[in-house]
């Protein structure tokens, strides 16, 4: 076992506190393929396998001490006055020779939860993914806004690492990221990358997009597009000849455009339309789901911004675009719906599952008979 670090909770008395660094939680974790670990009072630990929570019962329950201890073994000083003052904290920790994980503390009813989520050390690859071939196409392109959006968990992260990653492997570009906080870890091969990470390297999203420009860029990756002040900055940046890559927490296109569009005044609005339809080049939203015989995979809707798409965005008929969608598999096009009703018909996932994820389970049944 590994040795508990020395805390100021040392003379605290309980099976956690006194036998079990977290290291040893981590390594069940993975050992057990989790995405994510929950430390929960007065629960014993929990492992998210496959997209279900599975409760380690064989392991005793976890205690308001317990917490604070593993809390203390994961955390420097800063960090620690951070969560003392807002009461929450996002920061990643890491395991030589394990993986690293993204970590989000947070009180509940006078203790400390824990959520912990894996990030591996080695990236994959598009093709491992199995994400669609025109990821490799798109991340090539000199300039543009690319959106990866989906709901937490959907695997928004990973998306983006492989398509910086073919990037890094295949053309000379200088890349800046800025992330909260800092996921996957990049090696310099093609490209000059430098990731910043929000809080240590970077006080917010907009400032350090704003001194990014400065900096000689030719890729700049945001890991969430969540104020006004980033989103117009990050359009102003594709206008200028950047390529900008960013997620978003809405689950598809439709829905992408109308939250950065409302987020500007009324007044404002229209001109941001028309700013969005010269510089969006596509919007991949996302989903996981179980495969049959165990393991995940992704499924996409795509949005590739065409002539018929900026029209739409221009002119305000978001509405529309689900129904261009439909008919634009030429154009490597697909909704939700499609992609999911393939995945059915190749017999890689469950049907009630594909329901449950869809975006219009009505259509999807339409499209199953």
């Amino acid at each position: 076992m590994y040795e508990r670090q020395t805390s100021s909770v040392e003379g605290m008395k309980s099976a956690w506190a006194l036998n079990v660094h977290i290291n040893e939680l981590l390594q069940l974790m993975v050992d057990k393929g989790a995405s994510d670990l929950h430390i929960t009072v007065p629960s014993p630990p929990v492992l998210r396998i496959e997209g279900e929570l599975v409760s380690q019962d064989h392991l005793p329950p976890i205690t308001p001490e317990d917490a604070s201890v593993i809390f203390e073994q994961i955390t420097n000083e800063e960090q620690k006055e951070v969560f003392r003052k807002e009461l929450q904290l996002d920061f990643a920790y890491s395991v030589p020779g394990l993986a690293r994980f993204r970590v989000n503390a947070l009180r509940q009813r006078g203790s400390i939860s824990l959520a912990f989520r894996f990030v591996p050390f080695r990236i994959p690859s598009i093709d491992e993914l199995q994400l669609p071939q025109i990821c490799k196409k798109l991340i090539l392109k000199q300039k543009g806004l690319i959106l990866i959006t989906g709901q937490a968990g959907s695997g928004k992260s990973t998306t983006l690492a492989a398509m910086i990653n073919h990037l890094n492997q295949t053309e000379r570009r200088n890349v800046i990221t800025i992330e909260d906080p800092i996921e996957f870890l990049f090696s310099n091969n093609k490209c000059i990358i430098r990731q910043r990470d929000l809080g240590n390297d970077a006080r917010s999203f907009h400032s350090a997009l704003v001194n990014a420009l400065r900096h000689d860029l030719d890729v700049i990756v945001i890991a969430e597009l969540r104020d006004l002040h980033t989103i117009s900055t990050a359009i102003t940046a594709a206008e200028t000849g950047h390529l900008v890559l960013g997620t978003m927490h809405t689950i598809d296109a439709a829905q992408s455009i109308d939250r950065m569009i409302d987020i500007f005044p009324g007044d404002q609005q229209q001109q941001i339309r028309s700013q969005l339809s010269q510089v969006l080049e596509a919007v991949f939203s996302q989903t996981l789901l179980s495969r049959i015989g165990g393991g995940r995979i992704a499924a996409f809707e795509i949005m590739i911004a065409t002539a018929g798409i900026k029209k739409l965005i221009r002119e305000g008929r978001i509405h529309e675009i689900n129904s261009n969608l439909e008919h634009g598999a030429a154009e490597g096009k697909q909704t939700m719906e499609q992609a999911l009703n393939d995945l059915i018909k190749k017999n890689i996932i469950d049907r009630e599952e594909a329901l449950a994820k869809s975006y219009n389970p009505k259509k999807l049944l339409e499209l199953l008979q």
